[in-house]
C-alpha cells in the first residue's frame, strides 16, 4: 500500500515542474525522477497524469473557495467583497506560479475533455461569487444604467483572467499583483461608479 504522505510531495513536484517548465509538456517519467520514485511507484500513488492534475484542481478549489467563503461572510462593503476576491486569485498564482498555467489552460493541452470541463467550473464558480455579490450590491443602491451583475462579473474576471495570462506569457515575471490597486481604482469607477 503506498505511502499516502506521497501524494502532496508528487503534487508539489508536478506545480514547480508547470512552473519551471512553461510550455513544455510534462511527462510522468520526469516527473517520477524529479520525486525520485520510479514510474511504477508513481502510478502506485495516482493511477494517471490526468489524477495528478485533477489533484492539483482540487487544492485549487479547497484553497481558494475556503478564503473565498471567508470573504463573503465578512461584514465589509461589496467592492470589498469583489477586490478581495479578485486579489485572492492573482496573489495565489503569483505564490504558485505552476498553477497559473492551469488558470490558462496550456497545462491542460493534450489532457482530457474532463480536465478542461473542471477548470472551466472552477473558474464559472468564481464569476458566480462575484456575480452573486453584484447582484447584492444592485438590490441595496439604485445601479448606473447598464451595470448588469452578470457583464460586471464578467469584466472582473477579465480583469483577473488577463492578469494571469500576461503572468504566463511573461514566464512568471510580470506579476499578476503589480499595479493592482491602480488597476482597481479604474474597475471601481467604471464598475462601482467610485461609490465609498
Amino acid at each position: 500500500m503506498p505511502r499516502a504522505s506521497r501524494k502532496p510531495e508528487i503534487l508539489q513536484a508536478l506545480a514547480r515542474m508547470l512552473e519551471s517548465n512553461p510550455g513544455g509538456k510534462i511527462t510522468t517519467a520526469k516527473l517520477a525522477q524529479e520525486v525520485g520514485l520510479s514510474e511504477a511507484a508513481l502510478y502506485r500513488h495516482f493511477p494517471s497524469k490526468a489524477k495528478m492534475i485533477e489533484g492539483l484542481i482540487e487544492f485549487v478549489e479547497e484553497t481558494v473557495f475556503s478564503r473565498m467563503s471567508v470573504i463573503v461572510k465578512e461584514p465589509r462593503k461589496h467592492e470589498a467583497k469583489c477586490h478581495d476576491i479578485a486579489l485572492l486569485i492573482l496573489t495565489f498564482v503569483e505564490r504558485n506560479p505552476g498553477f497559473a498555467r492551469l488558470f490558462v489552460g496550456d497545462a491542460l493541452q493534450g489532457e482530457t475533455d474532463r480536465l478542461r470541463s473542471r477548470m472551466r467550473q472552477l473558474l464559472h464558480r468564481i464569476e458566480t461569487q462575484l456575480r452573486t455579490i453584484l447582484r447584492e450590491l444592485t438590490l441595496e443602491t439604485d445601479p448606473l444604467p447598464g451595470n448588469r451583475p452578470t457583464v460586471l462579473a464578467k469584466v472582473l474576471m477579465t480583469l483577473v483572467e488577463g492578469q494571469i495570462v500576461q503572468f504566463v506569457r511573461s514566464d512568471f515575471k510580470q506579476s499578476p499583483t503589480a499595479d493592482w490597486e491602480a488597476s482597481w481604482l479604474v474597475i471601481r469607477e467604471g464598475v462601482f461608479g467610485g461609490q465609498d
